[in-house]
């Protein structure tokens, strides 16, 4: 029996499938798959992460937004629900359905994802002349990784110590890292999905 060749799907096509489908499933460059659940540390950090940033774009032309937008990146033909996102472009409010000019992505990583969120899905978002920061948050430790974009390129910081303040210069704000972890239970390595 010969194996089945496997189908790329057009982005109209995924676009039309994700409007009613039960759950929700990335694309890129004609690849679908699924998004499976997600941890109590992942969901935790997700929250606290968008309750800041909400709390203070308020009254501001930009708009924090949770898992469920999703993000297209053109140049890479892709769409990806980011954990946490951050635009201010005013074309972005037009469209309800996914946001194309973010500023600000963070992805909450798992065992699961870290490879993918850190190899080729950066590949892809780095394509967004808009981002300016792309931040990787741990839930097995209380660890975050932020990339700045320079004029020299992608500029990484880490950051691990419950005092150190995360610098968010595009929307002028630091963040605790303490208040990022604010009652999360860290993933146990053997524990996570």
């Amino acid at each position: 029996m010969a194996l089945a060749e496997k189908l790329k799907l057009s982005a109209d096509d995924y676009l039309q499938g994700e409007a009613s489908a039960q759950i929700k499933h990335e694309y890129l460059d004609g690849d679908v798959w699924a998004m499976i659940g997600a941890s109590d540390a992942h969901v935790s950090i997700a929250g606290n992460l968008f309750f800041l940033l909400k709390q203070h774009l308020k009254d501001s032309p930009c708009r924090a937004y949770i898992s469920d937008m999703k993000v297209n990146v053109a140049k890479a033909n892709a769409f990806f629900y980011p954990d946490v996102l951050v635009t201010c472009e005013p074309k972005d409010r037009d469209n309800r359905l996914f946001k194309q000019h973010p500023l600000f992505i963070a992805e909450v990583l798992s065992p699961s994802t870290e490879g993918f969120d850190r190899g080729a899905k950066f590949a892809a978002y780095r394509q967004l002349d808009s981002l300016q920061n792309y931040w990787l948050i741990d839930s097995q430790s209380q660890a975050i990784d932020c990339f700045e974009r320079t004029e020299q390129g992608w500029l990484l910081h880490s950051f691990s110590a419950a005092a150190d303040r995360l610098p968010l210069g595009t929307l002028d704000i630091n963040l605790d890292l303490s208040a990022i972890y604010e009652d999360v239970l860290l993933d146990v390595a053997d524990q996570v999905l």
